[in-house]
């Protein structure tokens, strides 16, 4: 039992704190938000939200067609934003007991067409 301690403690301060600042955090919890240009604050209390011009100068500057997201509740399971340059997926379905919400996975074959199949809620 006392060494579980030490290992919470670890835990706790390497692993869970790292996920509430920088770089991890904010691939994790960041969302983007339709009303806004650029970055926004985040309703969760954490990270940042952020824009389809953000979207899209980040997909020009590293030449990728596409960002693939998860970690957000989304009523069908999958949601595009920004012109189709960036889809959240969530598997879940009726998260928690709580959300009316479908889930998704997304396939991508050979050619790069991506296809979903969704449970219903």
């Amino acid at each position: 039992m006392f060494h579980a301690i030490y290992i919470y403690i670890y835990i706790y301060i390497y692993i869970y704190c790292f996920l509430l600042i920088g770089l991890l955090c904010d691939l994790l919890w960041s969302d983007p938000e339709k009303e806004i240009n650029g970055w926004g604050e985040n309703d969760r209390g954490v990270s940042f939200t952020f824009g389809q011009d953000v979207v899209h100068n980040f997909l020009r500057k590293h030449e990728l067609d596409l960002i693939c997201r998860a970690h957000q509740v989304v009523e069908d399971g999958y949601e595009f934003f920004a012109k189709r340059q960036l889809v959240t997926l969530f598997s879940a379905p009726n998260y928690c007991g709580e959300f009316d919400n479908a889930g998704a996975m997304m396939s991508v074959d050979e050619t790069l067409m991506c296809s979903f199949q969704v449970t219903k809620k």
